[in-house]
């Protein structure tokens, strides 16, 4: 299956080859690269097997649910593609004796397309968490050293920090080289949705992982997302940038946040920890209870200025490698779901029923609802919150002024974040009349020029 995943997929022949298997054995399994392999190729087979068809199958088989669900026992992550199987246990060098944090000697071990565009997707993000790999060790040293009350030590571990966090920032901006928007959205996508959140892509009540119990009941899961990154959230942490849950702001009022707490608010990067590996979670939690570079730096921001800058440049770079992650996402996902609704009005009705459904598919309705990622959170709100508490520990005015600074509007003069923001369109089909036919004056979608 591993060798013709691509093919399979493409003619739709996937889920008979996997209906036909027996149920594997995990008996085999020796070392933790084993586990590892195994845990990412089944998950690629489960979301292929899921959303490989016209319509998404919302029970996977025992031939692998029985055999995913041990090993995701073993390594302490749920039955879902996660950031680990898509990007961490997803690679090899080219060549073992140069660097793997250079893009050029990377491969993917498994694509749902065997395209370019979904490997350099994957990889673009094991090379920046093997160029920022080094930063874990250089800030735990910073925090041995303010222990000590080693200022110097500190500022030069934070100078290094704000680097490291430049490259990855240049890193991330080679996504558009060899992935191209149009076909992720449509093609790369779709595979790696989640079952979470996902009712109008065709998933109500999430997916059942069905172990030959006959009690296997529906759950749901988000897909492979960044947060899920242990280095980005380790970012987080050491620093002591502190996230709030989606829509709640630094200044709410006791009021707000009791009203929100009778209705449980969703804290989206704290629920993703549970989707690493549990040796990842547990030393996240580890060095959250010792981190103390903020207070170190705020306990002698009166006496030491090149402390506080050294520490307002690490926030200021993580801040702008969150604007380049918006970006990117409004590239790649915001602006083709909008093209996306625009296609949806020109074509019959005809069409638009017997098209696949899934997640690129999957329309708005009337409620509105904002663009999902493939974790199942509304995007860009959840992103742009994200960047914005990360200048709130700013320390100096400048810092406070730079991070909390206005960015102009989505699309004013930016090729790459879209349009101006607009009041959002009922996607309903519309018959499509041809050039002989009967046009409407419609200021939305649609019209012989549109295009």
């Amino acid at each position: 299956i591993g060798a013709n995943f691509q093919s399979l997929i493409l003619s739709k022949r996937l889920r008979g080859v996997i209906d036909r298997l027996p149920v594997l054995d995990t008996i085999g399994l020796e070392h933790d690269a084993e586990w590892r392999r195994a845990y990412m190729l089944l998950t690629f087979f489960a979301h292929g097997y899921i959303w490989g068809g016209d319509v998404p199958c919302d029970r996977v088989p025992p031939s692998i649910s029985v055999p995913l669900l041990d090993i995701c026992d073993h390594l302490e992550v749920p039955p879902v593609s996660t950031y680990a199987a898509s990007v961490l246990w997803n690679f090899k060098p080219l060549f073992v004796d140069e660097d793997i944090d250079d893009l050029d000697n990377l491969a993917t071990l498994v694509t749902f397309t065997g395209s370019l565009d979904e490997s350099w997707f994957y990889l673009v993000s094991v090379a920046i968490e093997a160029r920022g790999g080094p930063i874990i060790t250089l800030m735990l040293t910073a925090v041995a050293a303010a222990r000590q009350g080693d200022s110097a030590t500190v500022t030069r571990c934070l100078r290094a920090f704000a680097e490291r966090l430049d490259d990855l920032g240049e890193l991330l901006r080679r996504m558009h080289e060899s992935c191209d928007p149009g076909f992720f959205y449509r093609r790369i996508r779709t595979f790696l949705a989640g079952s979470k959140n996902m009712a109008e892509a065709g998933l109500p009540r999430g997916v059942v992982y069905d172990d030959g119990t006959g009690t296997s009941q529906h759950v749901e899961y988000s897909g492979p997302s960044n947060a899920q990154s242990s280095l980005i959230q380790f970012f987080d942490i050491i620093l002591g940038i502190e996230h709030r849950p989606t829509g709640e702001k630094a200044d709410a009022s006791e009021s707000e946040r009791e009203g929100r707490r009778r209705a449980p608010s969703h804290n989206f990067i704290q629920d993703m920890r549970r989707y690493m590996p549990g040796p990842h979670a547990r030393f996240l939690n580890d060095v959250g209870n010792v981190a103390n570079i903020r207070e170190f730096v705020e306990s002698r921001a009166a006496t030491d200025p090149a402390l506080s800058t050294a520490y307002d440049a690490c926030l200021a770079m993580l801040s702008t490698f969150r604007d380049i992650h918006i970006a990117i996402v409004s590239r790649y996902i915001i602006v083709p779901s909008r093209e996306n609704r625009a296609r949806s009005r020109s074509r019959s009705p005809e069409a638009v029923r017997s098209r696949q459904q899934n997640l690129a598919t999957a329309s708005k309705n009337e409620t509105r609802k904002k663009v999902k990622g493939t974790g199942g959170t509304a995007l860009i709100p959840f992103l742009k919150q994200a960047r914005d508490e990360t200048g709130e520990p700013s320390i100096e005015s400048w810092a406070k002024r730079f991070m909390s600074r206005q960015t102009k509007v989505s699309g004013q003069n930016d090729f790459f974040l879209g349009k101006e923001e607009k009041a959002e369109l009922i996607d309903e089909p519309a018959v499509e009349h041809g050039l002989a036919g009967t046009w409407t004056i419609d200021e939305g979608f649609g019209g012989i020029c549109n295009y």
